[in-house]
């Protein structure tokens, strides 16, 4: 069921974000020197490695880390970066990702293949048996401001009550914290 609600959602999604897609594309292209999309390693389902795409925020030189241990994340940014990144613009090409199967649309969001302490933590509970998603129950609940154990108690919690309704709530919740860009600090 929440694979069909995936492929449904994604579908319908990409269809209604193709246009704006190509404008973040040509928008990206032609403000900073580098390719349009950023593939980062990241940790699916059952910790298996996948490539992620994003639309590039980041300048091509930027090291591979989770952008919360880089000392000034606001010298990496492309011109049009922080924009793509308070508007959630650069996640949409993760539609593929859900396409395909690495990623679901509400889960935890994927670890970083350099995490460890996410990924041990996840592990440890169970979590990375989920499928990650494109949003989750952290990230409506605190996104860039909660520390990796609250990040994992929230992954949990999902785990634990899943149900479609709750996917639905968090989806509701998600474009209201777009809307508003709140809980976003880099």
């Amino acid at each position: 069921m929440k694979r069909l609600f995936d492929l449904i959602l994604a579908s319908g999604a990409l269809l209604i974000f193709a246009l704006p897609m190509v404008a973040v594309a040509l928008a990206v292209r032609l403000t900073s020197p580098g390719p349009v999309l950023y593939w980062s390693d990241r940790v699916g389902r059952d910790n298996s490695l996948f490539r992620m795409p994003k639309f590039r925020s980041m300048r091509v030189d930027t090291p591979a880390v989770a952008t919360h241990l880089l000392a000034d994340t606001t010298s990496w940014l492309t011109p049009i970066g922080g924009f793509l990144r308070k508007s959630s613009l650069d996640e949409l090409p993760q539609l593929w990702s859900i396409l395909v199967g690495d990623m679901s649309v509400v889960g935890p969001r994927p670890a970083l293949f350099n995490q460890d302490d996410l990924i041990a933590l996840r592990t440890q509970h169970g979590v990375h048996r989920l499928r990650p998603g494109l949003t989750g129950w952290a990230q409506v609940n605190g996104r860039d401001e909660l520390p990796i154990p609250d990040k994992v108690v929230l992954d949990v919690f999902y785990l634990q009550r899943w149900t479609l309704g709750l996917d639905i709530r968090i989806l509701w919740m998600t474009i209201g914290k777009v809307i508003h860009a709140r809980d976003i600090s880099h």
